[in-house]
């Protein structure tokens, strides 16, 4: 019941209020000065930032600079552009922005037609020249603001592999990728989302080996989202998985250069947004999500091992507290006797039932848990720590929880730290609860109940037409050897099926490594 008004609420929306749009589309530059200039003035008025700076080219033509200060490089603008156009120009020279193209000595310059253009240049640090009798304009690329240096993701570090992580600036990230990917059948696509923020999105792919339906599908999920602002990669993630009901993610976010290159190479489509560090990775599925790149820098039965570690403790986090709710409530007869009279022991005086109990310690667990990651860096993991023991102490002493379920729920909380992605983590924690919920009304039926249902919505969950369970279900057997173990490099010769089919060869056959036969190296 609740669930369906909930749903009610959501979709129905709010009625827009009405708003003149801030997007000056349709108005063209005009052969008249004054009237460009007082349009965009009237655009960026009370903007204290917005700098126009009026001179005359070659002392006979009146022309007017645009740019924001602190987004644009004052020292360039100056030297490379103000400088040369102030100098006398020779009479045989009619066309002025023909002229300016090529006296001033900068590699980005842009034609621009209408004033929407000129505020997508200037809104990015670009330079805008408008001569007088001239129906268009230059930008010049002369961006240039403040920056973080590229760093490791703290996300996502490793103990071997490259150190370097996306930032905030989108240049900067395909830079990065170039920097893996040398090949010009890497292709870069950008547009502008956002009414207010106009903020640029990248599509990056490799021509030959991304399928031209996943690209055309992601293009257009891309162009139909109309809002406002987007300010970070997750309002576009939600606007663009196939099911947004699921608690699972359907959208692969990752800061590691590496992770996305080894993505464009499986046939994948990686979104980079501008001013976040998280890129965006589709189709992904649950196998992808549990495997991290360290995966495959490590010798091949390291990474196979890791990656089952991964796996069981992924369970563990999700079915640990159901499963010892379940024995003590309904199934003491599966505990050896001696462990049982101690359990019993411990229970005496705990007015809750194990059910209760789960519930109470889950969720106080939970709550340090997101303190510990609210608070500054230095503070946060001392007081989730001291927390859990002081608290974790306290109960036990007061009567309110056994130390056995303590050590469930610690064990419990150090699994799930063993899930490599933090969404997919998220929604193991969501999961716990109501498993936890049917093994204390319905004992290990209800676990497997619960585990039956959330198999179900993984076999039928998407991720822009992939199967969320893939290769797994449905099943390729080939594909198998990058999921249920790490195999080596010289076997891994082809892409998987769903996403790298336009070209399935990624290396030659045959490449097993061993002695020189015939005689030595």
């Amino acid at each position: 019941m609740f669930l369906r008004l909930w749903r009610k609420i959501l979709r129905k929306p709010a009625r827009p209020a009405k708003r003149v749009s801030p997007s000056p589309s349709g108005i063209v530059l005009v052969s008249e000065l004054e009237e460009n200039l007082r349009v965009l003035e009237e655009l960026y008025r009370d903007c204290a930032d917005f700098v126009v700076r009026p001179f005359r080219i070659g002392g006979r033509r009146n022309a007017a600079l645009l740019y924001l200060e602190g987004l644009s490089d004052v020292e360039a603008i100056n030297e490379h552009v103000l400088e040369p156009l102030m100098e006398d120009i020779p009479e045989s020279q009619p066309d002025i922005l023909t002229y300016a193209q090529t006296r001033i000595p900068i590699s980005k310059v842009k034609v621009v037609h209408t004033a929407e253009t000129c505020i997508e240049h200037v809104s990015i640090g670009e330079a805008v020249l408008l001569v007088d009798g001239e129906t268009r304009g230059l930008a010049f690329g002369l961006s240039k603001w403040e920056k973080r240096a590229v760093e490791e993701p703290a996300a996502e570090t490793v103990v071997r592999g490259p150190r370097d992580g996306f930032t905030e600036t989108i240049s900067i990230n395909i830079s990065m990728l170039r920097r893996k990917i040398r090949s010009p059948q890497l292709k870069v696509k950008t547009l502008s989302v956002g009414r207010y923020t106009r903020t640029q999105i990248a599509v990056a792919y490799i021509e030959g080996l991304a399928d031209n339906t996943l690209l055309a599908e992601v293009t257009n999920r891309l162009r139909r989202i109309n809002i406002d602002g987007v300010l970070e990669s997750g309002y576009i993630e939600e606007f663009i998985e196939d099911n947004p009901w699921s608690p699972f993610p359907q959208v692969l976010a990752t800061e590691r250069p590496d992770v996305a290159a080894a993505s464009l190479l499986e046939g994948r489509v990686v979104i980079l947004v501008d001013g976040t560090p998280f890129a965006l990775v589709v189709p992904t599925t649950l196998f992808s999500l549990m495997q991290v790149s360290e995966d495959y820098y490590n010798r091949f039965l390291i990474g196979t091992i890791i990656r089952w570690l991964r796996y069981v403790f992924s369970f563990a986090a999700l079915l640990f507290p159901s499963l010892y709710v379940a024995v003590i409530t309904y199934h003491q007869e599966m505990i050896p006797t001696t462990l049982l009279l101690k359990i019993a022991t411990s229970r005496e005086e705990i007015p809750f039932p194990a059910l209760e109990e789960a519930l109470l310690m889950e969720t106080t667990f939970e709550i340090l848990r997101e303190a510990g990651a609210r608070l500054p860096r230095q503070l946060g993991a001392a007081i989730s720590i001291v927390g859990a023991l002081v608290i974790g102490q306290a109960a036990v002493s007061a009567g309110i929880a056994s130390a056995p379920m303590i050590m469930v729920v610690a064990i419990t909380g150090i699994a799930s730290f063993a899930t490599p992605r933090y969404p997919v983590a998220i929604a193991v924690r969501i999961l716990r609860f109501p498993i936890m919920i049917l093994a204390g009304t319905l004992g290990l039926l209800g676990i497997m109940l619960g585990i039956l249902a959330i198999a179900v919505h993984l076999c039928t969950l998407r991720s822009f037409g992939v199967p969320y369970l893939s290769p797994v279900a449905p099943t390729k057997f080939r594909e198998l050897r990058d999921v249920l173990i790490r195999a080596p490099w010289w076997k891994l010769t082809a892409r998987p099926r769903l996403t790298g089919h336009a070209d399935r060869a990624r290396q030659a056959p045959g490449q097993q490594p061993g002695p020189t036969r015939g005689g030595e190296a």
